[in-house]
């Protein structure tokens, strides 16, 4: 059997640095270490910085009841009244993906201006709630057809349309194309960011031309997600495990060439296993 590792499969820059950052705290002795949110989506990372002493704080009443310690933010990033409520008590290391916080002063800019923010990703994503809370105004969140086919603003509104880093670039255009065919004034900014639009290209041209394809990645991951969306289009065996251990037999049976790819929050060991488990195993 052979087998093709996709060469952008893995951490992408931000997760990579958001996730060093985590572990470089960690190392501190005597001071409570905290991530407002999961670092990142990957339950084998986030697991093993709780070894380490890295607690999660999953609301706002943990973070208001903290008097000491370390906030670690994730980089997903957070709205700016989080941000702003973990400044006044504890120390704060930032880890929010810059490419994310670029969105962030985007929203915030414009929205300052009097347009109305169009945020094209998933709703209730935290990286979507995090540029949500930039906005100084109306926000709109738009992850489908329907609702772009749907969106109704007032008369003579001002948009700016952002995405998502990790949205599916064919679908973001998609979209846009749709709003923009209503007639509003709107000025559009692809926030897309590059890792994720080469990941996805990468990952599809792979799919394209293999008999099965595996994706590795946090079942919660945004950006992992994606990938199978695009990898399924192209190839019907397409499989989403997080670890080696979800990998059947039966998925890669008559197999001459298989695929792998991997979401940018899934470390590279963890790929490895998967690659050097198929290697060894057909």
């Amino acid at each position: 059997m052979e087998v093709i590792v996709a060469k952008s499969a893995g951490f992408c820059f931000g997760v990579e640095r958001a996730v060093k950052s985590a572990y470089d705290e960690a190392g501190r002795e005597n001071e409570k270490i905290y991530t407002y949110g999961p670092i990142i989506h990957n339950e084998q990372v986030t697991n093993d910085l709780a070894k380490k002493g890295v607690n999660i704080i999953n609301s706002l009443e943990e973070l208001e009841s903290l008097d000491s310690g370390t906030v670690i933010m994730r980089a997903h990033g957070v709205s700016k009244s989080v941000y702003d409520k973990i400044s006044k008590n504890v120390k704060v290391v930032d880890a929010t993906c810059p490419f994310v916080s670029k969105i962030h002063r985007i929203v915030n800019e414009e929205s300052s201006k009097g347009k109305h923010i169009i945020i094209i990703g998933n709703d209730g994503h935290p990286e979507v709630e995090g540029i949500k809370g930039w906005a100084v105004g109306k926000t709109f969140v738009i992850s489908s057809e329907q609702d772009a086919l749907e969106f109704a603003d007032e008369m003579g509104a001002s948009l700016c349309i952002v995405s998502q880093t990790t949205f599916n670039v064919k679908k973001f255009h998609k979209l846009v194309e749709i709003i923009e065919k209503k007639g509003y004034n709107s000025s559009v900014v692809n926030t897309i960011c590059d890792a994720t639009s080469k990941r996805q290209a990468e990952a599809g041209q792979l799919a394209s031309r293999v008999d099965a394809m595996i994706v590795v990645g946090g079942v919660h991951s945004s950006n992992t997600q994606k990938l199978y969306e695009i990898c399924k289009n192209e190839c019907s065996k397409t499989y989403l495990i997080q670890t080696v251990d979800d990998l059947q037999d039966f998925m890669l049976a008559g197999c001459n060439v298989v695929g792998i790819t991997a979401g940018a929050s899934t470390p590279n060991n963890i790929t490895e296993e998967v690659q050097n488990y198929v290697r060894r195993k057909f």
